[in-house]
């Protein structure tokens, strides 16, 4: 089961030297609630370069600033009635606003793919809200893979992926969440970018609904068609497996040792699905077979990382 975000404890001394660690640009890793991130000062563009460089990520895809809390965001980015009712809200938590840039000198142009906009969320993980305070300022801190691979969502499996690179790792236990944030443009019409633990409903019960996302799509993290992959293909919405697959079961209908929620549990599928996929293809299988799993709600998240997983949007 993973350990909730209050039970964790924080160890004040490491976080000081991560923090010492991100100013003086070196990159560390630090958990959320959603997966593990690859942090650097956002602020210092040769730091970036060295994120970019660890996850082998296109200098296109744009980076989530992470910041401590709704003030510190309002030094950022340009915040309106809409972006405020969300963070009341939703923050701290899986929320990614994408927004007007306030100060861009606070996030450098690297970070934000050269765009005018920035993606900021406020995590709710007590030891990143510890170390975004020790620190002082925005962290750009994309998950804490190699681009295209799934996102680590337990400290061993953050650093078999970038722990070669980090100066400083902070365990903070199996990931709450296990899917990243959910992103939501509010530039005119708000827009959808990314779905994550934060429902389509819950966002527009909030503030109304939400336009199709093609016209802000560039504005977000984690947009490639392949994206989360593992090496084996994967194949979805599959009944069982064919000769040589590992499969991912969903629902009390799919014996097996993979199965992401024998209990049929979209939250609990969520939790497991990346560790799920990296045990899978640790079996080295001829493909990843995968159920169906439902649209609504949090499956519309785990749906679309297995899509992006499968190589396809659809």
């Amino acid at each position: 089961m993973a350990q909730g975000v209050d039970e964790q404890q924080v160890d004040e001394r490491a976080v000081a030297r991560a923090a010492e660690a991100l100013r003086a640009g070196e990159l560390v890793i630090l958990p959320t609630e959603t997966v593990y991130g690859l942090a650097a000062d956002a602020a210092n563009p040769d730091a970036v370069a060295r994120l970019y460089e660890a996850k082998g990520r296109p200098s296109f895809n744009p980076l989530i600033a992470h910041v401590a809390d709704l003030d510190a965001a309002q030094r950022v980015a340009v915040f309106d009635e809409r972006a405020r009712r969300l963070a009341h809200r939703f923050w701290p938590g899986p929320l990614t606003l994408v927004l007007p840039i306030r100060v861009p000198a606070q996030v450098s142009d690297l970070a934000r793919a050269g765009l005018d906009t920035v993606a900021v969320r406020a995590p709710a993980h007590p030891i990143a809200r510890a170390l975004l305070a020790a620190f002082g300022g925005p962290v750009a801190a994309p998950s804490a893979n190699r681009s295209g691979r799934p996102s680590p969502t337990t400290f061993d499996a953050a650093l078999e992926e970038t722990g070669a690179a980090a100066a400083a790792a902070l365990d903070g236990g199996s990931c709450r969440v296990g899917l990243e944030s959910t992103v939501v443009a509010l530039l005119d019409a708000p827009r959808l970018l990314r779905p994550g633990a934060v429902t389509r409903a819950e966002i527009e019960a909030e503030i109304g609904p939400l336009a199709e996302a093609e016209a802000d799509a560039k504005r977000s993290p984690g947009r490639l068609a392949r994206h989360y992959a593992p090496n084996a293909p994967v194949r979805l919405n599959a009944a069982a497996p064919e000769p040589g697959e590992a499969f991912l079961g969903f629902g009390p209908g799919h014996a097996g040792p993979l199965n992401l929620s024998a209990a049929g549990d979209l939250r609990e599928a969520a939790a497991n699905l990346f560790a799920h996929l990296r045990a899978a293809d640790a079996t080295r299988p001829r493909a990843i077979a995968v159920a169906p799993i439902p649209e609504e709600g949090l499956g519309e998240a785990i749906n679309d990382r297995l899509r992006r997983a499968a190589g396809f949007v659809g």
